[in-house]
């Protein structure tokens, strides 16, 4: 079983979101059209590859967990869209896939290889092209009261190893001049969409199962338990069953 196969039910529908407005917005930056072709390395359930598809012509998804890819395909199919998806990653891909005037890379940079994914890229980047470096997460600064002891109840549950690595994800976005160290690309411009909305209780707690520090796989027996104590912990910040959360969505631009 791949480290998110235990996650990919839920992942789509309870991580932050990417709104409308950051698609409409990154679309407009790099004047995107449908002759533009597009990659999503480490796709997951497709929320890149989809949330893009209206605005370019061919898009592919790559992801080497199964569970995932089928994810992708049924949101692609309930959407009416089609995306070529081929599981493996980004340095196993076949030679002859060709170039892309895009590619975006979302919650993945940190599991990937990295002089294997720079050497890649420089194949897989059209000569004109751009590499995306996209987040979306609720936002730090004190507008998501409940957030501080959220995170430290997802901390206290999960495996000692797994948080590491999930800090290691979250400097590596932080830090993407020393991933990108050595290699043709730069980072440019950063594209920044802030939305507010709000989630039930249930979802919220629901959504720390779709990380991998505390996905089912790594919290075993501990799920049910966790699970309590995050909506303990959210039960003061509800009202009428629903939490406010205000998120910011990213697009890091990389260009040669």
């Amino acid at each position: 079983m791949g480290r998110f196969a235990s996650t990919a039910s839920l992942y789509e529908h309870l991580r932050p979101p990417y709104p409308r407005e950051f698609f409409r917005t990154v679309t407009h930056k790099l004047g995107l059209t449908k002759e533009s072709s597009l990659i999503d390395l480490g796709t997951g359930p497709g929320l890149l590859a989809l949330g893009f598809g209206p605005y370019v012509g061919r898009v592919v998804g790559v992801d080497p967990e199964p569970a995932m890819l089928d994810a992708a395909r049924l949101a692609a199919s309930g959407a009416g869209r089609h995306l070529t998806l081929i599981e493996g990653k980004a340095e196993t891909l076949p030679l002859d896939i060709g170039t892309f005037d895009i590619v975006t890379i979302g919650r993945a940079l940190h599991w990937m290889d990295r002089e294997a994914t720079l050497a890649r890229l420089e194949e897989l980047v059209a000569c004109d092209g751009t590499i995306l470096i996209c987040a979306s997460f609720s936002v730090t600064d004190g507008r998501n009261p409940w957030l501080d002891g959220y995170n430290e109840i997802r901390r206290r549950w999960s495996p000692a190893k797994l948080w590491e690595e999930a800090g290691k994800g979250t400097r590596t976005h932080r830090d993407l001049p020393a991933f990108l160290r050595g290699s043709a690309f730069a980072p440019a411009e950063l594209v920044t969409v802030e939305t507010s909305h709000t989630v039930s209780m249930q979802d919220l707690a629901q959504r720390t199962l779709t990380y991998s520090s505390s996905s089912p796989e790594a919290l075993g027996d501990n799920v049910e338990a966790m699970l309590r104590d995050v909506e303990s912990h959210l039960t003061s910040f509800s009202r009428d069953g629903l939490i406010a959360e205000t998120i910011v969505s990213t697009a890091q631009i990389v260009k040669r």
